[in-house]
């Protein structure tokens, strides 16, 4: 029963980790896409730092995918 629950626990510790990964990427992503589109000249004054937003960090995809 221990290794049962101690398993389950890990799941869980590394569900978390691999959640706050992605959130991190997806920023990252969009700091990507913003500088090209800046290095393209496709973007404009107003759309600066739209890209790069809470939104994109807090994005699960999973979660999205549950409902």
């Amino acid at each position: 029963m221990y290794f049962r629950s101690h398993h389950v626990y890990n799941l869980e510790e590394h569900e978390a980790r691999m959640d706050e990964l992605e959130g991190t990427l997806r920023g990252h992503i969009g700091y990507i896409e913003e500088a090209l589109d800046r290095l393209e000249g496709k973007a404009k004054a107003g759309d600066m730092g739209k890209k790069i937003s809470e939104e994109l960090y807090s994005q699960r995809a999973r979660d999205e995918k549950n409902k």
